[in-house]
């Protein structure tokens, strides 16, 4: 227990000491994540870069165990696939969630990198091999083994991600978690992976410290998609020694939060005819806060509760027999019921509306990429203008509004483009997106209804959202190659 404890100590104050530092040169850098998106939860620029902390606590009480000639370190240098699996595919994610960060990955580069991630896991032997049955024998795999193992890794990253949407949630989940193994590991005396385990739950308290609300630093895709990764690669190890039935059924159970959220977005966003990778806010801790009225920490705290009933779901499913195990998945499936009725997600009096909300989704997805493309075209303003115009009809907006700024040797310029449609007398409702390049603004759209609505549709604002993302990029090149060339450029005053 010594040595687990050691492990701990040096992750937590590697990870408090690192997250620190990464904290302040974000700042310093203006390597910060904007609130400028309406399903952003936070009100000011915070940096997103604390998985560096993370990943810095995990690795640093390993990296000493790997070079200290002690018998804890010949075992897991003796563990060669466990060594490369871990730390090469740890710093491959690792890299990947920091690039995202920084620059920004597409859905296809990062699902590339996490399936090649995957693939090397299966072949140094991270590999699902049994279906957990509780009522019968398990299940062999088979031929269908690496898909399952693929699907596995894949999916626990991405649920991580997900569910990395309130201060101290994604650290918290990934946390309970961490321990359901710990405690495994430590009932079949498995040393390596205790150790490991407890290196990691030093780095995410490390990381806590600074994330928990109000939170000044966020882990990013860096700290996410690393937890994901890891947990997803220690719980195959962990299934893999359990010799029991439910052997993959407690994994799955002590990462049960992040993976319902999962479904129930993949769910959700085919049912209404979302883009499956798009962000919205409905997820779990989102409809808490909006359903339930709670406060950010209150909000925070209630799923560390769901949490920790999943944690003792799942050991109980490990030293249960088939009777008991029943019971523990019938008793959960009655609680999850009850939140899931809670939260809205199975509320009946909306299911009417489902049809023509999907083909409403899937026509504005159509116009919103034939826009954007248009306004990536665009060689002047007014051809951003001509682009973005058809969304007054579209979305039955009584006013549309797109203004351009700049500010030029000490004043400012200004093109104002507006139509107005008869779409209603009531009092207007309206919304203001900025239309920005990073930090700087280029101007605003603007739309208002009179149709008597009281709020906006979460749809057509996430369209809105994509929309103005487009204008501010294109914004942005138009403004550059007017400063390659003035002769080029034509005044723009109201």
């Amino acid at each position: 227990m010594i040595t687990y404890l050691v492990a701990f100590l040096v992750a937590l104050m590697v990870g408090l000491v690192q997250t620190l530092v990464v904290r302040n040169r974000a700042l310093a850098w203006g390597w910060v994540d904007q609130a400028n998106s309406s399903r952003k939860v936070h009100i000011r620029p915070i940096p997103r870069l604390g998985g560096i902390g993370i990943v810095a606590g995990f690795f640093a009480p390993l990296c000493v165990l790997f070079l200290v000639d002690s018998g804890e370190g010949n075992h897991f240098r003796a563990q060669t696939g466990l060594v490369w699996g871990l730390f090469g595919g740890g710093l491959v994610v690792a890299a990947l969630g920091l690039y995202d960060d920084l620059r920004g990955a597409g859905a296809k580069l990062k699902f590339s990198v996490q399936l090649l991630v995957a693939l090397g896991l299966y072949a140094l032997g991270f590999r699902i091999e049994l279906i957990a049955n509780p009522f019968g024998p398990a299940l062999p795999l088979g031929l269908l083994s690496l898909p399952f193992t693929v699907l596995w890794v894949v999916g626990v990253i991405n649920a991580l991600n997900l569910i990395d949407g309130l201060d101290g949630l994604a650290g918290g989940v990934a946390f309970f978690g961490v321990g359901t193994n710990f405690i495994l590991a430590l009932s079949r005396g498995d040393v390596l992976l205790c150790l490991l385990m407890a290196a990691l739950a030093g780095a995410i308290l490390g990381f806590l410290v600074f994330n928990f609300n109000p939170a000044s630093i966020f882990m990013g895709d860096t700290g996410s998609m690393f937890l994901g990764f890891v947990l997803a690669a220690v719980s195959i190890k962990t299934s893999a020694k359990s010799g029991t039935a439910v052997a993959m059924l407690v994994p799955v159970m002590a990462l049960g939060l992040p993976i319902m959220d999962t479904l129930l977005a993949m769910v959700r966003r085919t049912v209404l005819g979302r883009p499956m990778f798009s962000a919205d806010k409905e997820h779990i801790h989102h409809r808490m806060m909006s359903r339930l009225v709670l406060s950010h920490r209150g909000a925070v705290l209630m799923l560390y509760g769901l949490c920790a009933l999943f944690t003792l779901t799942a050991l109980g499913l490990h030293w249960a027999n088939t009777a008991q195990s029943a019971m523990l998945l019938t008793g959960m499936a009655v609680v999850v019921a009850v939140l899931m009725r809670k939260l809205g997600y199975l509320d009946l009096k909306r299911a009417g509306g489902v049809s023509e909300a999907r083909r409403k989704n899937i026509r504005l997805r159509s116009l919103v990429k034939d826009m954007t493309e248009a306004v990536r075209a665009a060689t002047e303003a007014k051809d951003i203008w001509r682009a973005v115009r058809p969304l007054a009809e579209a979305l039955d907006a009584a006013r549309l509004e797109l203004r351009f700024e700049l500010w030029r040797e000490g004043h400012r310029e200004g093109l104002t483009f507006e139509t107005q449609r008869p779409a209603g007398s009531a009092l207007p409702l309206e919304m203001r997106l900025e239309v920005k390049d990073g930090e700087q603004s280029f101007g605003w759209l603007r739309l208002a209804w009179s149709d008597g609505r009281s709020e906006i549709n979460r749809d057509e604002e996430l369209a809105l959202e994509l929309v103005a993302d487009a204008v501010g990029d294109r914004a942005a090149k138009l403004a550059a190659q007017a400063e390659a060339d003035p002769r080029r450029v034509v005044a723009m005053r109201r």
